[in-house]
């Protein structure tokens, strides 16, 4: 099945990207050479450089080569460096979660734990606390009233399908979900 593409020249592109580039690139790497060995020869005596601005227009030559040839190739280098290290990635996860399995453990045992008791750590105290069903506040369990209005906090209500106790005031059964009405 042929891969859809987002611009269907694409491969135009890049066949153009690959085969201007690499030749600006030696057209300035040849002008940057013969500037060069004209600059030195000049040091030998035979006079002034003659072709040492052939350098100068060479650089941007080779500039704008190497970056095309890279244009051009970057989907290749890419795919190249993704196999080269796709598979050290994994092997390094792979390492890493067998290392730190019985680190997570501990921790969601601990929090696990944490949320049994009911405190959910932010009272400060071990007890286990409550929601008073009428207020909303926060008490410890082995409380039968609420201290802020009053309220008893026992489920004191059954209900009439699965004998669950619920709060006195309940609308619905916590169990079953039977509507009192």
């Amino acid at each position: 099945m042929a891969e859809k593409q987002i611009d269907p020249g694409h491969k135009g592109i890049q066949k153009t990207l690959c085969t201007v580039g690499p030749i600006l690139l030696g057209i300035g790497l040849v002008l940057i050479a013969i500037g060069l060995v004209s600059f030195f020869m000049a040091f030998g005596g035979s006079g002034s450089p003659k072709y040492f601005w052939c350098a100068f227009v060479g650089m941007p030559l080779a500039f704008v080569g190497g970056a095309l040839t890279s244009f051009g190739f970057l989907g290749k280098v890419a795919r190249y460096q993704a196999q080269e290290i796709a598979p050290v990635a994994k092997d390094t996860f792979n390492y890493m979660a067998e290392g730190t399995k019985d680190g997570v453990k501990t921790m969601a045992g601990a929090i696990g734990e944490g949320l049994s008791e009911g405190g959910f750590g932010l009272g400060g105290g071990s007890s286990t606390q409550v929601r008073c069903h009428k207020c909303n506040e926060l008490v410890p369990a082995d409380s039968k009233f609420c201290s802020r209005c009053g309220q008893p906090l026992e489920k004191s209500k059954p209900c009439p399908t699965c004998s669950e106790l619920n709060d006195p005031d309940a609308k619905f059964c916590d169990n079953c979900g039977y509507r009192y009405g």
